[in-house]
């Protein structure tokens, strides 16, 4: 009969082996405070990480032997997630409001509300007037609402561009201060 060579089990990277997950013959170890403890049977670190009240967690699978930990691994678990849900960066979107040359002047508020969301979301916001029929014979009038506009949200935001016609329209866009 041939003595067959140990491999370690393939561990999925999320997942990681701990306490008697661990199932080869010697470890090795690193301490809580990260010192090294050299190698030991696992049986013996087993018994060292539930003498200090904490778990046994193979960090490296790959070498020989594996390198294992003594750790809290609920706490670092949490401190795992936690980092990776502050890494998570906000995606700057453009955001479009649409007015008319006769939006009154209610109306022109809960637009201006609308858009102070969007900017407090830290996206962009287009603010379109929109003409239709006889109103391009009035373009002056849409670019008096889009200045309405502009100065109810002069507090928050500050203009990328100013405002221009296109074709059956005028446009301006905005981002947050």
């Amino acid at each position: 009969m041939a003595l067959r060579r140990y491999e370690p089990p393939k561990v999925k990277k999320d997942k990681q082996r701990i306490n008697e997950m661990i199932r080869v013959p010697q470890v090795r170890v690193v301490s809580d405070e990260g010192e090294q403890l050299g190698i030991v049977s696992t049986a013996e670190a087993m018994e060292m990480a539930r003498s200090a009240g904490l778990d046994l967690v193979e960090v490296t699978a790959d070498s020989k032997p594996p390198v294992c930990r003594i750790m809290d691994y609920g706490r670092y678990k949490y401190l795992q997630k936690k980092r990776q849900n502050k890494q998570h960066v906000h995606q700057t979107k453009l955001k479009e409001v649409w007015l008319h040359p006769k939006t009154g002047a209610n109306d022109l508020m809960v637009k201006a509300n609308k858009a102070k969301e969007f900017l407090a979301n830290k996206d962009k916001v287009q603010i379109t007037v929109k003409f239709r029929g006889r109103e391009l014979a009035h373009i002056d009038e849409g670019t008096r609402v889009l200045q309405q506009m502009l100065v109810l949200l002069d507090d928050v935001a500050k203009v990328d561009s100013p405002p221009k016609n296109a074709q059956r329209s005028v446009v301006c866009i905005i981002s947050p201060k």
